[in-house]
């Protein structure tokens, strides 16, 4: 098993869920985020202040799928999250040493 995290501009959200719906994958955590990368910070004018923008808002999903969808679920998110600007995110993939369902016991990939 394998946990995927994907950092996302929030504008493409329901696209990447839809996408991964699409493909089987329902079970996921969605977190507001805020950070930068490469872009680091940029200015803004609101009500004709200027002000820094150092850390911007994202959006973080966090599933935990078979080893052997993760090309799939991968593939998914690249496709359905891609502008082909800076900013667009990044993916994380993790090893899962056992995953435990709390209400009935079932073990590993019986519990996703």
């Amino acid at each position: 098993m394998k946990k995927i995290e994907a950092i996302i501009q929030p504008f493409k959200l329901e696209e990447v869920r839809e996408a991964l719906k699409g493909i089987g994958i329902e079970g996921m955590t969605i977190s507001e985020v805020r950070g930068h990368g490469r872009q680091s910070e940029h200015k803004e004018v609101y009500r004709g202040q200027e002000y820094q923008v150092v850390l911007l808002p994202r959006v973080k999903l966090e599933m935990v799928v078979p080893s052997a969808r993760v090309a799939e679920v991968i593939e998914t998110v690249i496709s359905a999250a891609r502008t082909g600007k800076i900013g667009d995110g990044k993916i994380f993939v993790y090893d899962v040493a056992e995953a435990i369902r709390i209400r009935d016991g079932d073990r590993s990939e019986a519990a996703l």
